[in-house]
């Protein structure tokens, strides 16, 4: 019925024109327009709210999608500009995943084994900074309208424990205990006040004072109250409900729900089986390059034992958070100094080092990239756990660093931010096969930077590569092979010098985000294929900023589509050099 009214023109109708270019801008618009309705950056009215998560909301977006993906079905690609293939490659991308994992209802699992819907707003708080007094109320209304954010997300667990689709216990006590520790908090410890603090000086004192009190009032009348509510709904409802399963195929339709994700993450037309053959093999060639190492220090012991002694020895381990921070912002500085050597292009939006927040460092993964904005006044973040520093070893670090910061995700996110002449649905989207695709792929090129500077780094890089590689495995092993917890955490304990307390907490990650490890190792593959066939093909032509300049040339794209556009970029490199050849002979 949705479906209907909405082609007949609730929303949008679409309109009916003979060019297919016209009709492709058209959707673009209808589709942005649609997606822009929650967006406080975008539209004035959802500024003071969270995102609407109704029942009829999700109708309404589940209908609109099966439109739009109908409106792009009736155009041809071939009669559009060849500039618009990749934003038709990426909407079709897009529609044709959201279509299809609708079916699954999976915002009835709202949260991964360390964050989710209840940890966003304290990061949106961390990056909301108010120019003005309307931005600094539109901050105190979304305090107040958290409540409704919260129990809608509870309708959805509800109905998932009604239909037997939940995380399963085994992963949820960490995120019990996030919720409980953010509804003990003061006023002041959530950090939600923190925006009123960043106006400008411009504003009166008076004013300032009245806007910080009505702020510390929303938080202890509206959102503490709130989180206590999620708190007693988790203790009382959900943590008795959880399944039992660690595998998403154990609830109903698990195992097409799965081969969905599969296609979805990797954005590649590939099986759970292929996936988890390919890691087998990937661990096999990284554990010979690790053994290589092993040789080359002289330890005297077993494969075991040298990993025993990388998670153990002191020499690897900082001695407080301090040094830790100090040591991950000078390799960022290292990584900021051979940039251009590897790169014709660079954002202008810098980024800063900064620890996980105390309150969710303990789940949490070791590192992660929060993007920033240049138009917002907010530099990107390289988020770095100091959480429990026996399991933080510094040979893991170059490789982190250069993934998170530069060359990895802030390069390639602060570059797309740039972007002109792209549809702003384009230059958002972050296709994880893509993004983490690339990050993995920058360890590799850290060797080539200098980043790595002993052997133990090299082995911390490859440990982070069997990390990846591991991925293929474990999650396909969990998620569609009945695998154990004690199965998926053997291959990291045999194979890679991750410590303990990381191998858990990946693995309890890995549980709650089905399909998401595959992106990494995917992504990466194709990219160090990408360049050797560009290195093979050009020789003497292969320009190493060039090549890194194309891929990130459009931003995050399917890995389909990037292949194929690397290809033809390859080909007119090369005809472009031999026509200067042929010209200086002439000459």
């Amino acid at each position: 019925m949705l479906r209907a009214l909405l082609i007949s023109g609730l929303l949008f109708s679409a309109p009916v024109l003979a060019d297919d270019a016209e009709d492709f801008q058209s959707l673009i618009a209808d589709f942005e327009a649609h997606e822009n309705r929650d967006d406080p950056d975008e539209n004035p009215d959802a500024a003071g709210r969270w995102g609407d998560l109704s029942p009829e909301r999700y109708a309404e977006d589940r209908a609109a999608d099966m439109v739009f993906l109908d409106r792009l079905e009736a155009i041809d690609e071939n009669n559009l500009p060849a500039g618009e293939i990749v934003n038709f490659a990426t909407l079709d991308y897009l529609l044709r995943f959201r279509v299809e994992l609708a079916q699954f209802d999976m915002q009835r699992a709202p949260f991964s084994n360390d964050s989710g819907f209840f940890s966003t707003p304290l990061y949106v708080a961390s990056s909301t900074r108010p120019r003005n007094v309307e931005a600094a109320e539109n901050w105190i209304a979304r305090l107040e309208d958290l409540p409704r954010y919260l129990d809608e997300n509870i309708y959805w667990m509800r109905e998932g424990i009604e239909a037997g689709y939940t995380q399963p216990a085994n992963i949820i006590g960490g995120v019990r205990d996030q919720i409980a520790a953010i509804a003990a908090m003061s006023v002041e410890e959530t950090g939600m006040v923190e925006p009123i603090d960043a106006l400008p000086a411009s504003v009166p004192d008076a004013e300032r004072a009245r806007l910080r009190a009505e702020a510390e009032a929303a938080v202890a009348d509206h959102v503490l109250p709130a989180y206590q509510a999620l708190l007693d709904f988790m203790d009382e409802e959900y943590v008795p409900a959880a399944r039992t399963e660690l595998g998403i195929s154990s609830v109903p339709d698990g195992r097409a729900q799965y081969q969905a994700l599969v296609r979805y993450h990797t954005t590649l037309d590939t099986s759970p089986e292929e996936v988890h053959q390919r890691g087998l093999a990937e661990v096999a060639r990284i554990r010979s390059e690790m053994e290589a190492i092993i040789e080359e220090v002289g330890f005297d012991g077993t494969f075991a034992e040298f990993l025993n002694f990388m998670r153990t020895d002191p020499q690897f381990y900082a001695e407080s958070e301090e040094e830790l921070m100090m040591y991950a912002s000078w390799l960022a500085k290292r990584a900021d100094d051979a940039m251009p050597r590897f790169f014709g292009r660079l954002p202008r939006l810098p980024y800063g080092v900064r620890p996980v927040p105390a309150s969710i460092a303990p789940t949490y993964t070791t590192g992660r990239y929060w993007p920033g904005s240049l138009e917002n006044g907010v530099a990107g973040g390289y988020m770095v756990n100091t959480y429990n520093l026996s399991q933080r070893p510094l040979y893991n670090l170059p490789a982190l660093t250069v993934h998170e910061a530069v060359p990895g995700h802030h390069h390639q996110i602060a570059l797309a931010q740039e972007l002109e002449d792209v549809p702003a649905f384009r230059r958002n989207t972050y296709i994880t096969a893509f993004g983490e695709g690339w990050g993995l792929y920058t360890e590799f090129l850290a060797e080539e930077m200098g980043m790595y500077s002993t052997p133990y780094d090299q082995f911390g890089r490859l440990t982070y590569e069997m990390w990846r590689a591991c991925r293929l495995v474990v999650d396909t092993g969990i998620h569609y092979m009945g695998w154990t917890r004690d199965q998926a955490e053997a291959c990291f304990l045999e194979n890679s010098a991750l410590a303990p307390h990381n191998i858990r907490t990946e693995v309890s990650r890995y549980i709650s985000w089905p399909g998401q490890a595959l992106a990494y190792k995917t992504g990466e593959l194709l990219m160090r294929d990408l360049r050797q066939r560009a290195e093979t093909r050009l020789g003497e032509h292969f320009d190493i900023r060039d090549f890194h300049d194309e891929l990130l040339s459009e931003g995050a794209v399917p890995l389909g589509y990037l292949e194929n556009r690397t290809m033809a970029w390859i080909e007119a490199t090369l005809e472009e050099a031999e026509a200067g050849e042929d010209g200086a002979a002439e000459d």
